[in-house]
C-alpha cells in the first residue's frame, strides 16, 4: 500500500537532491504586477533552489501583503533585489556568471526542452499582459519558449516560471541515479 512520506522522510529526500545539485539558478522578473503571481513565482523559486531574483521594471515586491499569501514565507529563502531597469538586471546577472535566457514567444526562440539549461542560468519572465520588453529581449543571451499543443496561446506567468525552473533542474538531473 502506498503511503505519503513523513516530514522527516521528505527532508531526507530533498537533502539527497540538494547534494546532487550544483548548477546555480537565478531569475529576472520584469514588470509582473500581480501579487499572487509574484508570491507563486517566489514559492516555485524557493522550491527549485533559485539563488537570486532581480525584480525589474515595475514588478511588485514579495513584501506586498497579497504576495505573502501565496509565497507563504518563501521570499525569505531567496535573495532578491529591488526593481531596477531590465537591462541593469541582465547586466547584474551576467556579472554573477549567469547565462540569461528569456522565456518568451519570439521568432528565434528555441523550444524550452532544447535550450541548454543544464548550467548556471538566469531565467527571465515578463509582464502578465505584454511579456518581456523589447529592451530586455535585446539584452538577453537567448530566448526559449514552452511548446503548447492546446488551444490556449500562453501560460500564466507564474506557471511558465515554474515550468522553466523545473526543466532547468530536469536537464541537470537527467543522468543522475535515482536517490
Amino acid at each position: 500500500m502506498r503511503r505519503q512520506l513523513r516530514p522527516t522522510d521528505v527532508k531526507r529526500l530533498n537533502r539527497t537532491w540538494r547534494r546532487n545539485t550544483t548548477n546555480r539558478l537565478a531569475m529576472i522578473i520584469e514588470s509582473v504586477t500581480g501579487p499572487f503571481n509574484i508570491g507563486s513565482i517566489f514559492r516555485s523559486a524557493a522550491a527549485f533552489g533559485v539563488d537570486e531574483i532581480w525584480l525589474a521594471g515595475n514588478a511588485t515586491p514579495p513584501t506586498n501583503p497579497k504576495a505573502g499569501k501565496t509565497a507563504l514565507g518563501t521570499e525569505r529563502l531567496v535573495t532578491w533585489h529591488e526593481p531596477v531597469p531590465a537591462t541593469e538586471a541582465v547586466k547584474a546577472a551576467r556579472e554573477e556568471g549567469y547565462t540569461v535566457l528569456a522565456i518568451e514567444l519570439t521568432a528565434e526562440a528555441v523550444p524550452l526542452h532544447r535550450a541548454a539549461l543544464g548550467r548556471d542560468v538566469c531565467l527571465v519572465v515578463g509582464s502578465e499582459d505584454h511579456g518581456c520588453s523589447p529592451a530586455l529581449l535585446d539584452a538577453v543571451d537567448g530566448v526559449c519558449y514552452i511548446p503548447q499543443v492546446g488551444r490556449v496561446g500562453s501560460f500564466n506567468v507564474a506557471v511558465a516560471a515554474a515550468i522553466a525552473l523545473s526543466e532547468a533542474r530536469r536537464q541537470e538531473w537527467e543522468n543522475l541515479p535515482e536517490p
